[in-house]
């Protein structure tokens, strides 16, 4: 049986498999230089697998392509059900939908007099200092004003005018829309009016119809009626994915990551909850194996082909409610993840008197010029200039035939002609392999300024936390972070190349509710606190099925927030008012600097997260069979341009390294899946779990 992990990211799609099938390990032993295979206890083994997640000549989808080509199948041949226990899946289809603005056609109905009340939204300036404002393009195409209202004790002022709502419905329907979001005024607190025009909308029969009460049952319309809108212009898109997936997947249990980092059945996936599915693979799949290893205080960094992503872990996963992606706002629990566009596929840039990285990417296709498609310079050709990446360490998956390898010629031509142009501009002549220094440099400080908002500008010590390394190329770039945040420890775990997908098979099915409430914070409130939190686990264990489970987790959070204030902390529930009091003037201090003990604390929401735990991959040892006097050998010695100087480094196959062994840099560690640059100063140290520890000197 086979059980898969798969994230399809921007650019590459990685795909992690367990199984017990010795055949299909016999088969694959013969293409090693594509499948990466480990044993594990029990006689099972894990099998790495990585493609581009877009190759047009090749496949239509790249998830499937990596499962047949797994299981041995021809393109067109069904995928045999009975071999596959489970499939656990992220992917960017929502994502890129939004960032495209490709999602479906979409009607927003409110309350009559609130018709411009989203485009208008809170009137804040993200930037104070722009006098051009550019608001984001709003999601849906047509509003529709309905007559009803109710006030904010719940007395019903004004019914639903059901004629004229169905007639406004039908207009919509003959326009080809087949998408509604619903957002009435106290709704939240006060469905029935959502409720008969849901039914309406059904009768008239949209396939799509999201109502802000079940979507975001929290007070404030506006942030309310944005995230129903997003779900009803994602989810469509996204339905589609997953049954075109589900089709080639018959009988097969389907699985996707939700962007809170709890895993949820592919038939209960959500618009709302997808738009950072992969990235929260990787952040659950960095803080497992980091826990595994021995680190407490993590920073997460996910340098993919497309984006960064860094997050910030002290115990617990940190989300966040009010979120804004690619000009979009929502109000549900997501992954507190810093991203920005810095990945291995950015784009450089000369504008005639400075280097500029990104926000561009090349993608997959065409991606890097190396990659044999005609692609510009990116991140990616910079590490080949500087010989931090040499093509036969590399997969050959490139070119249109999809088995060649990387093409370091071209990469030398273009940054030499590059070289020549910026002399030419600005008559300081630098080398190629110092011009692409020179943006590698902008890169790095680019993701490093990212690791700071998440953590030193929060109030936390990076120099005590270790930096867990993931991604295709953060491993190239890993020791250079870590020198500008003063960084002192690097974590690899062996799978970090494809961590995102090894994360799906770490994480746990979790279901979320949350409910508002906007009360003070007293001891008579507690009651009715632990009612409603009743309530919401009732509704979280209705949604989540009974397979696979060892136990249940039930977490319970408060989010407080000082009374005429909008900054809230999210912190445990407890009984007692004084506990919870202490602990939300701990943690503003920590973040704000300040407390304000004359204020009441109010209870904006609560939240109760249901966790089954699953059956996950465990961790192979390897065993030392050389005295600790003998070192690794190297394969081959290179040239590596580090500190604006040529250093001769020795390459080290990572299978070849054993536990205690110690590499002094400047060196380059390769696998299958990634390469490893240590840096002048830095050292490596390998551990019987095969993690590979990062130190500066």
């Amino acid at each position: 049986m086979l059980k898969i992990f798969a994230d399809r990211g921007g650019t590459f799609t990685d795909i992690v498999a367990v199984t017990n099938n010795q055949g299909i390990v016999e088969r694959l032993s013969s293409h090693r230089e594509r499948f990466l295979i480990v044993p594990l206890p029990q006689r099972e083994w894990i099998i790495v697998y990585k493609l581009l997640s877009e190759n047009p000549e090749q496949y239509q989808d790249a998830a499937i392509q990596g499962i047949r080509d797994i299981i041995g199948l021809a393109r067109d041949e069904p995928i045999p059900s009975e071999a596959i226990e489970v499939v656990k899946m992220g992917t960017t289809v929502a994502t890129n939908a939004l960032l495209e603005r490709k999602g479906d056609r979409v009607a927003l109905l409110i309350t009559k007099g609130f018709k411009d009340a989203l485009r208008i939204g809170y009137q804040n300036r993200p930037d104070i200092f722009a006098r051009h404002i550019v608001l984001p393009t709003m999601l849906y195409e047509q509003v529709i004003e309905v007559e009803e209202r109710y006030d904010a004790e719940g007395q019903e002022l004004t019914p639903v005018n059901i004629a004229q709502v169905k007639q406004d419905l039908e207009r919509l329907y003959s326009m080809g829309i087949r998408s509604c979001a619903i957002a009435f005024m106290h709704s939240d607190r006060y469905p029935h009016h959502e409720q008969q025009v849901q039914q309406l909308a059904q009768e008239v029969g949209f396939t799509q119809i999201s109502v802000s009460h079940e979507v975001s049952p929290l007070m404030k319309l506006v942030s309310r009626g944005d995230t129903t809108v997003v779900d009803a212009y994602l989810t469509p898109i996204l339905r589609r994915y997953v049954n075109q997936v589900a089709s080639q997947l018959p009988g097969v249990k389907l699985m996707f990551m939700k962007s809170d980092g709890g895993l949820v059945a592919a038939d209960k996936f959500q618009g709302k909850d997808s738009i950072l599915s992969g990235p929260a693979g990787g952040i659950v799949g960095a803080v497992q194996t980091s826990k595994r290893a021995g680190f407490d205080l993590i920073i997460t960094f996910d340098m993919g082909g497309t984006s960064t992503d860094v997050a910030h872990f002290k115990g617990e996963y940190e989300r966040q409610l009010d979120s804004e992606i690619a000009g979009a706002r929502m109000r549900v629990p997501v992954l507190a993840i810093n991203t920005i566009a810095a990945g291995g596929g950015s784009i450089l840039f000369f504008d005639g008197s400075s280097y500029r990285v990104g926000p561009e990417s090349a993608g997959s296709n065409p991606g890097p010029a190396c990659y044999r498609r005609g692609g510009s310079l990116a991140v990616t050709d910079a590490n080949v200039m500087l010989g931090k990446i040499y093509p036969q360490y590399f997969p050959a998956v490139f070119g249109v035939t999809g088995n060649l390898p990387l093409d370091k010629e071209i990469v030398l031509e273009k940054f030499s002609q590059l070289s020549q142009e910026i002399a030419t501009a600005t008559g300081n002549y630098r080398t190629p392999e110092q011009v692409a220094a020179g943006f590698i440099a902008i890169a790095v400080e680019n993701m490093a300024n990212a690791i700071k908002k998440i953590s030193l500008q929060r109030g936390y010590d990076v120099s005590r936390y270790v930096l867990c390394c993931f991604g295709g190329a953060g491993a190239q770039v890993a020791c250079l972070i870590a020198e500008t945040l003063g960084m002192k420890q690097i974590f690899l775990h062996p799978y970090a190349g494809v961590l995102s997908a090894y994360g799906m098979g770490l994480a746990d099915v979790r279901a979320m509710r949350e409910k508002g409430v906007e009360q003070p914070l007293t001891a008579a409130l507690i009651p009715q606190l632990q009612e409603l939190m009743q309530s919401l686990l009732i509704q979280a264990r209705n949604e989540l099925s009974e397979g696979d489970i060892r136990h249940d987790e039930v977490v319970q959070k408060v989010n407080l927030k000082y009374q005429g204030t909008n900054s809230i902390l999210t912190i445990d529930f407890d009984t007692d008012v004084a506990i919870m009091q202490a602990k939300f003037e701990v943690e503003h201090k920590s973040r704000y600097g300040f407390v304000q003990l004359e204020k009441p604390l109010i209870v904006e929401s609560v939240s109760v997260e249901l966790i089954q735990k699953m059956d996950t991959p465990e961790e192979s040892l390897i065993i030392r069979d050389r005295s600790l006097d003998e070192y690794p050998q190297s394969v081959e010695t290179v040239k590596m341009f580090a500190g604006d100087e040529w250093h001769d480094t020795p390459v080290y196959r990572r299978e070849d390294l054993q536990p205690e062994d110690i590499i002094n840099g400047p060196a380059i560690i390769v696998e299958k899946i990634s390469t490893i640059v240590v840096e002048p100063n830095w050292i490596a140290r390998l551990t019987e779990c095969n993690h590979l520890i990062l130190q500066h000197l």
